[in-house]
């Protein structure tokens, strides 16, 4: 089950978290924690533009295309218990194909959750 970030700490705490660059959006992820008061078998998306991105218009559209991304990849390739958040980026996220942004996040998500070496 997919639910949405309301809250300013969750996203505060993912900004902390991993990262994953793509050319449409940023993607940043973090595993919750026990405890935490969302249930460890929900999968939670959030969504941002800043001013950047545009006017109120181009904000929102580029929010209505990563919540469709995030709706077509997210039950496949994210993770129970872990939040993500999709920051827009200027002009990119409007112009880019609907198809290339699902590889896009797809990759990244792989690149998040790939094992990390130690040095």
């Amino acid at each position: 089950m997919i639910a949405t970030l309301t809250e300013r700490r969750d996203f505060l705490a993912a900004a902390r978290a991993r990262r994953a660059p793509a050319p449409a959006f940023l993607l940043q992820a973090r595993r919750r924690r026990e405890g935490e008061k969302a249930p460890a078998d929900q999968t939670r998306v959030g969504y941002t533009c800043s001013k950047k991105v545009g006017n109120a218009v181009a904000r929102n559209h580029a929010k209505r295309r990563l919540r469709a991304i995030a709706r077509d990849v997210l039950p496949t390739f994210g993770k129970p218990g872990w939040d993500y958040v999709l920051i827009g980026r200027a002009e990119k996220t409007a112009s880019r194909s609907y198809v290339d942004m699902k590889a896009d996040l797809v990759r990244a998500l792989q690149q998040i959750h790939a094992k990390r070496k130690k040095p």
